[in-house]
């Protein structure tokens, strides 16, 4: 069982087109979509916004439905400035930028007994680096940073920039990563850029949310063949 999470409806609903849907369960106040992608059964929902939400999603895909694999799609804001709205990230790792004990001597993102950085399934990248060549599309590997709040402001985003290396940040990953992390299964996030993280980035989210969602989730489709044909 492969579960498939995003934040928004938006996200999600490119992707339900392009599977055959079993079942919907609804379940811890969400909706659940069993579903069948050629030989491929899928555990699919939106968790709706935020690292709490993603994390009770991504939990619940794996303990009531025994999703052995997670893969996330969504938008996200571009930290590093050589990335353009519409282009597509993956991550290496994930963190949570606005987790802060630094009071106490932790670094920035750091809670104990857990860790900053949670890392991303290399085979799962693997497979994305080979869609993107067969695609012709640019991929861009690297640290994504989430934070329970919608970056729009440029001293913001160069502070994680330069805190944590992140590409770009989000809302949810860091938190999934973290639940993959516990729970031992294999993690994959994609995103496709909506916004610049400035001033202004609001009105950028809203006009390219869709266009950007589409973008993610034909590339999820295609990583799901390249899984399917293993």
């Amino acid at each position: 069982m492969i579960g498939i999470l995003c934040a928004m409806r938006e996200e999600l609903e490119p992707i339900l087109e392009k599977v055959e849907i079993k079942e919907v369960i609804e379940y811890g106040r969400n909706k659940f979509y069993k579903a069948k992608f050629n030989n491929m059964d899928l555990i699919l929902a939106y968790s709706k916004i935020g690292k709490v939400n993603s994390a009770t999603t991504a939990t619940i895909m794996i303990e009531k439905f025994g999703a052995q694999k997670l893969l996330f799609s969504g938008v996200a804001g571009a930290v590093d400035e050589d990335l353009k709205i519409g282009d597509l990230v993956i991550a290496d790792k994930t963190c949570q930028h606005d987790v802060d004990l630094t009071v106490f001597g932790y670094e920035p993102g750091y809670i104990p007994e857990s860790k900053v950085y949670f890392e991303c399934d290399k085979n799962l990248n693997l497979i994305a680096k080979r869609v993107a060549d067969k695609m012709n599309v640019r991929l861009k590997e690297g640290i994504i940073a989430s934070g329970d709040q919608f970056v729009h402001s440029k001293e913001r985003k160069e502070w994680i920039k330069k805190t944590f290396n992140a590409i770009a940040i989000e809302m949810e990953g860091g938190a999934v990563g973290c639940v993959a992390w516990t729970l031992s299964v294999p993690f994959f996030m994609l995103r496709a850029i909506s916004d610049t993280a400035e001033e202004g980035a609001g009105v950028d989210f809203d006009e390219f949310l869709e266009e950007s969602s589409k973008v993610s989730a034909e590339f999820l489709i295609k990583m799901l063949k390249e899984l399917d044909e293993k």
